[in-house]
Parts: structure tokens; C-alpha cells; sequence
């Protein structure tokens, strides 16, 4: 691409695309285009993803429509914007429909060629007619494909099979192949909508509308036409349509489609809502943060509907795999047909042909190619509904290998809050009037030590009860309460007024407070754990983790006290961004080479060892902008139990993708070998062949249904 061309990325759905060697087809033939950047097509969500510059990108999108319709006739191709907004719904289409009227009628013919009495040439017409009905498509696709150079396909396999077996004299098994091969088709075309649509439902979280509020009434827009300061009005029942701050109302918000969490959250006035939270009771008034392309919900159905484009090692093989194995199968099976007549005595070429034709029929790859990006797919959705953001099917693969995990502190394993942790009065005060006095101390303070001593204090503060307001840089803060004068602060404070106090030795930050001279006490405020990072420890070391470290730039006390406390095995403080990837480089020394590291972070200093881990994982929730970008997994609940959550998810894909590799080719195998030496017959090969591939695309929707 030339110098100051800006690169643009248009997104097409290919309607009618069920087959997945289709999809790779594709893939390569729009690839090949002159002024095509990069292409990538995704099987499991039916659309395709274009790069191309700005300058070019019409002539770019009209001739990948024409390759498309060139390559695959039945395939629709749309932009984005033109598809209407409708559902997919599971079943049957009218493609579908055709297809069953199809079989139906080429069912009929061949039965009745079967058993009516009538002479030679009248059931070489019925056979001829059922055989047209049924495959004629199947035979033209082959054909027009090896004049595009895409010879060995699916249909180029059965064209060869059932015309050989027409050519040997074997009509009723050739006619009742190309039922058997399309009826296949259906229950495959079927089985991969179903499993389509249960992913999609996982991630039908993005209203199309809102209602936004005008002068005396409101007004039903799209979501895109939202602007940001716009007020809209979500009702009860309702899925919030873009981000934004409560101005009016309170109510229970259901988060599970962002978070994975069935508990409702109580939010108020005043607060932060996301897209994609349902509204349980009262009506609200949002005041809008986010355009929508911009939401938290727009940004996630981006992350998972393109998480498979990034494929994983194992897709990657079975790509390479089919394309050599193929014609490796077409000329094995020519070898099968001429060699053993030659070279044994006794064979009948006829004999040796058809079970070539067998060979064919069996050995079509379809049950791998189709089910495994579905696996994928459907470990990524599953991870999805668990508040599990996977960036592409290779990071859920790699999430198998990883054997260290390295955590940030503060907003990873703690919630990066301060809070009062404990009030301890001296000289008799008492604990509320020791927090009062605290907090009208603090009150002109915006310090996060500040904000969470008035924030457990919750009550109203009378600004005009306080007067000769001073901050005394590292010490802490003098103020006039009324006519008493307040110190509040650190040791250096109560040591340089002279004030006898009781030090405590405890982790976190302490303010003492002193009244006209005289100690009257001190509070603890501290970062809080979060409540399950000591359980989400345990549970990795059960998962097969070898070690958890702990990276942080906090004091080497509090890093000690928090990392011992839930079980962290190595912890190393006082640590700057860049000295954190200096310490995940020698952490990498230690593993042996399938081993990989992940890093849990939320900051923008997490970033660049994000970047540099194997498996990045960033808390969606609280986390930076920055971190989220850099991670290769964020978790939205910005719970560290999500890990535990993710890794059981990915072992889970891993084993049902493994289980559909091995059932394919241990079935297929067994039939082949089968074929070649006579026992089987056409109708089990395609059976065989059409069982194969339905059980493993049921197989891979299993995902979907693991409990957490």
C-alpha cells in the first residue's frame, strides 16, 4: 500500500455459507485480489473481513463479490450495512426447504426405479432423472471448481464416486450416494445453524434502539444516533443501550451477559451503568458517556465475533491437513483402482474401481473442517457467557500451556480501593467521634486516604464549622473544627508538634489525629483484598499452574502481607513498569519451551508487560483502556477466580476438539480399510461419512453447556 493511503476494514456476510472447505476457499480466492491487504473468513459467524485501503475499497469489495460468486454461485455475499437486521433462527431455511423437495423427489424416482418392472433404457431415464434431481448441483460445482484450479473439493470427490459408480453399471448405490451425500449436507447445514445460533444467543446483548428524552416526552432513536450527554430513559426490563451515569432513579441491574454473575447489583444515582445491563425494577434516567460504536457492549461483540480469525494451532493444522490430504486420497484411490488387477491374479478391475469409488466417498474431510472452528467458536461464546473475553481462539489454546501465572497487586488481587480497616480511639474518644473528627479534618482533601474516611463516615459535613485550613506537605493537615485546632497525619506530624502518640505497626496507611495538642487516636485505612483471590490461588495450583508470582510497585511490607496471606509463591516489590517485563523475561528463563506465562493486570504500567507476556489477561472492569487493548483476555467481572474459569474452559475446547480429530479419523480409518478390502459397501461409506461429521458438530456444541 502506498505512503498516506489510510487503511480501511470492511466486513461482508456470506449468506448460504455452511461448509466450511467453502470458507477456506474463499479465504484464499479474495486473498489473491490485487489491492486485498488481508483477508480472513469466519466460518462460525458466516462473515468475511476485508482490508484494503481507503482509495480502492470499492473496486476492492465489487471484485471479492464477483470471486465469491465465481468461486461458491450459492453464496450470498452483503456488507454489513446492507444486511437488514434480522435474527438467524435455527432449522430450516428456504435453501433448506429446496433441498429436502429435492431429496424428496429424487427419493421417490429412485424407488421407483427399484421396484418397478419395466424395460432397460426406461430405468437407465428413472435412474439418470433421480441422479439429476439430487446431484446435479453437486457435479456442476465440481466442474466449474476445476476450471477455477479448485479441483479437490467435497463435490469433486462425490462427482468422481457416483459417476464411476454410473460408468460401472452400479445405478441404484450412485443415485442413492448423492441422496445420502446432500441429506448429509442438510443435517450438517441444520446442525451448524443450531450451533450457530445457540453462540449467538450468548451475545444478543445489543439494543438496536433507545429512548431518548426530549422536552416533555421521549423518542425512540437508534442507538448509533445517540449522542454523548443525550439523556435516555431505560424501563424496567430493558437492556441499557449505551453507557452512561444514572441522573435519576435507582433500581437492581442484571450483569450477567458482561459478567457471568446471576446476582443483581443495586446501583443508585450518581453511579456508572454499562451497556448491556438489564434494568430489573424502577425507570431510569442516563445521562450517555459513550457513543455506541464506543460502549462496553459494542466493543465486546467486536472482541468475540472476531476472537476466531486469530486461529488457533490446532485449526491451522487441519487446514494444512486437508488441503495435502485430499489428493493424496485421489491418487491412492486411482492406485487402488489399476494397480491390483495388474499386479494380481484373479482381480477384476470392475471389482478394484468400485472399491476406489468407496475409498472416495469415505475419505472426505468434511467432519474436521466443519467442526473444529465450530469447537472454537463455541469455547470462546461459552467463555464469553462467563465474563470471559477471549481475543482469539489461539489465546484460548494457548491458556492449556500456561504453567505461571504473574499477578499485579493493587486492582488485581486487591480491589484498588481504600478503605477504613479499623478505628482506634486513645484518651476518651470513641470510635464515631474519632471518624468525625477525621473526616472534618479531611474535608477539603480530594486524596483517595481522604475520600474513604468521609466515605465511611457517611454522614453531612458543615463546611462552615472549619476555618485555618492547612496542608503541611509529607506530614499531613491542620485545621480549625469550630475553635478546636485538629491535626491529622502521619508519625512525622504528632513528632514535630511534640505529641505523645502509639505508633502501630500495621500494613497500610495510618493517619493519627490529634485535638489541641492531645493524641486522641489513629485509623488504619488499607486496600481490601478481593473475596476470592485467596480461593482463585488455591484453585490454580488444582488446574495445574506450577506458580503464581506477584509483581508490584507497592512497599515490600504490604506486597509481603498480601501475597503470604493468600498464597502467592513468589513476590518481588518496589517495581517500575519496565523493571516488571525485566522480571517476566528472567520468569521465562525458568520454563521449559511448551510452558507458557500469563500476566494479570489493570493499570496503564501494566501494559507493556501485558504486551510481553504469552497470555495477557486484563480486568475489564476497572481496568485501563490501555491494559484491556494490550491483553489477550480480559476478564469483565474483575474477579481473579475468572482465570481458574478461562483455563477449565480452554482444556474443555482442547479436549472436545481432540475428541473430534481423533473420532473422525479413527472412523474413517476403519471404513477405509473396510473399502479396500471389499466388506463395505457405498451405502456405508457415505453413512459413515455423513454420521461422522453430524455427531462431531454435535459434539463441539457441548461446550456451550459446561457448568462453571
Amino acid at each position: 500500500m502506498g505512503a498516506g493511503q489510510r487503511q480501511v476494514r470492511k466486513e461482508l456476510k456470506l449468506e448460504g455459507l455452511d461448509c466450511a472447505n467453502c470458507a477456506m476457499k474463499i479465504e484464499k480466492g479474495v486473498s489473491s485480489i490485487k489491492d486485498v491487504d488481508s483477508c480472513s473468513v469466519n466460518f462460525a459467524t458466516v462473515t468475511m473481513t476485508i482490508t484494503t485501503s481507503e482509495e480502492k475499497q470499492e473496486k476492492v469489495i465489487k471484485e471479492a463479490k464477483d470471486k465469491i460468486k465465481n468461486l461458491e454461485p450459492h453464496i450470498n455475499p452483503l456488507l454489513k450495512e446492507e444486511v437488514e437486521s434480522k435474527q438467524e433462527k435455527p432449522g430450516l431455511n428456504n435453501d433448506t426447504k429446496k433441498l429436502l423437495i429435492k431429496l424428496s423427489l429424487g427419493g421417490v424416482i429412485l424407488l421407483l426405479a427399484i421396484f418397478l418392472k419395466v424395460p432397460n433404457v426406461f430405468l437407465l431415464i428413472l435412474y439418470l432423472t433421480a441422479y439429476l434431481i439430487a446431484g446435479a448441483d453437486v457435479v456442476m460445482k465440481a466442474i466449474k471448481n476445476i476450471f477455477n484450479g479448485q479441483i479437490f473439493d467435497e463435490n469433486f470427490l462425490m462427482g468422481v464416486a457416483t459417476i464411476g459408480a454410473f460408468i460401472i453399471g452400479e445405478y441404484p448405490e450412485a443415485v442413492a450416494v448423492m441422496l445420502f451425500y446432500q441429506l448429509g449436507e442438510l443435517f450438517q447445514s441444520i446442525a451448524v445453524n443450531r450451533s450457530r445460533h445457540s453462540i449467538s444467543k450468548l451475545m444478543d446483548i445489543r439494543p438496536d434502539f433507545a429512548n431518548v428524552k426530549t422536552e416533555n416526552k421521549t423518542k425512540r432513536m437508534h442507538a448509533e444516533e445517540i449522542k454523548i450527554g443525550d439523556i435516555i430513559v431505560v424501563k424496567p426490563g430493558e437492556r441499557i443501550p449505551l453507557d452512561g451515569l444514572i441522573t435519576y432513579g435507582s433500581t437492581s441491574v442484571d450483569t450477567s451477559a458482561l459478567t457471568g454473575e446471576s446476582l443483581p447489583r443495586e446501583v443508585f444515582e450518581g453511579e456508572e451503568v454499562l451497556s448491556g445491563f438489564i434494568n430489573l425494577q424502577g425507570v431510569l434516567e442516563i445521562k450517555v458517556t459513550k457513543e455506541f460504536n464506543e460502549s462496553t457492549v459494542s466493543k465486546i461483540l467486536e472482541l468475540v465475533q472476531n476472537a476466531t480469525n486469530k486461529k488457533a494451532p490446532t485449526e491451522n493444522f487441519i487446514t494444512k491437513f486437508a488441503k495435502v490430504y485430499t489428493p493424496i486420497v485421489v491418487i491412492t484411490a486411482a492406485i487402488i483402482a489399476v494397480i491390483p488387477p495388474i499386479v494380481m491374479s484373479g482381480e477384476t478391475l470392475y471389482d478394484w474401481v468400485y472399491r476406489a469409488l468407496i475409498f472416495l466417498v469415505i475419505s472426505c474431510p468434511c467432519a474436521l473442517v466443519v467442526s473444529i472452528p465450530l469447537g472454537f467458536f463455541g469455547g470462546i461464546g461459552a467463555a464469553s457467557k462467563s465474563g470471559v473475553l477471549v481475543k482469539g481462539s489461539n489465546y484460548l489454546e494457548a491458556l492449556n500451556d500456561v504453567k505461571y501465572i504473574v499477578f499485579d497487586k493493587t486492582g488485581t488481587l486487591t480491589k484498588g480501593q481504600f478503605e477504613v480497616s479499623s478505628i482506634n480511639p486513645r484518651n476518651g474518644f470513641s470510635e464515631e467521634e474519632l471518624l468525625e473528627l477525621a473526616a472534618y479534618a479531611e474535608y477539603f482533601s480530594t486524596h483517595p486516604i481522604a475520600l474513604s474516611i468521609r466515605h465511611k463516615f457517611g454522614k453531612e459535613i458543615i463546611g462552615d464549622k472549619l476555618s485555618n485550613y492547612k496542608e503541611i506537605a509529607g506530614h499531613g493537615i491542620s485545621v480549625l473544627v469550630e475553635k478546636d485546632e485538629v491535626l491529622a497525619g502521619n508519625a512525622r506530624l504528632m513528632n514535630t508538634h511534640h505529641i505523645l502518640f502509639d505508633e502501630l505497626h500495621e500494613t497500610g496507611t495510618i493517619v493519627y489525629l490529634a485535638k489541641n495538642n492531645e493524641y486522641v487516636g489513629s485509623i488504619l485505612i488499607s486496600d481490601q483484598l478481593k473475596e476470592d483471590a485467596t480461593k482463585a490461588i488455591s484453585n490454580l495450583k488444582r488446574v495445574g499452574i506450577k506458580k503464581t508470582i506477584m509483581l508490584t510497585g507497592d512497599l515490600n511490607i504490604v506486597a509481603q502481607e498480601i501475597g503470604s496471606k493468600i498464597g502467592i509463591d513468589e513476590i518481588y516489590s518496589e517495581l517500575l513498569p519496565h523493571q516488571k517485563v525485566e522480571k517476566l523475561e528472567l520468569i521465562e528463563k525458568m520454563k521449559l519451551k511448551k510452558e507458557k506465562i500469563a500476566f494479570v493486570g489493570d493499570g496503564i504500567n501494566d501494559a507493556p508487560v501485558l504486551a510481553r507476556a504469552d497470555v495477557g489477561i486484563a480486568m475489564g472492569g476497572i481496568g485501563s483502556d490501555a491494559a484491556i487493548e494490550a491483553a489477550d483476555v480480559v476478564l469483565m467481572s474483575d474477579e481473579p477466580s475468572k482465570i481458574v474459569d478461562a483455563i477449565r474452559i480452554a482444556k474443555r475446547t482442547r479436549q472436545i476438539v481432540w475428541q473430534n480429530i481423533f473420532f473422525a479419523l479413527a472412523v474413517k480409518t476403519f471404513f477405509l480399510l473396510l473399502g479396500v478390502i471389499g466388506i463395505a459397501t457405498m451405502w456405508e461409506a457415505v453413512i459413515s461419512d455423513v454420521g461422522v461429521t453430524v455427531l462431531a458438530v454435535l459434539n463441539s456444541m457441548r461446550i456451550l453447556r459446561m457448568k462453571r
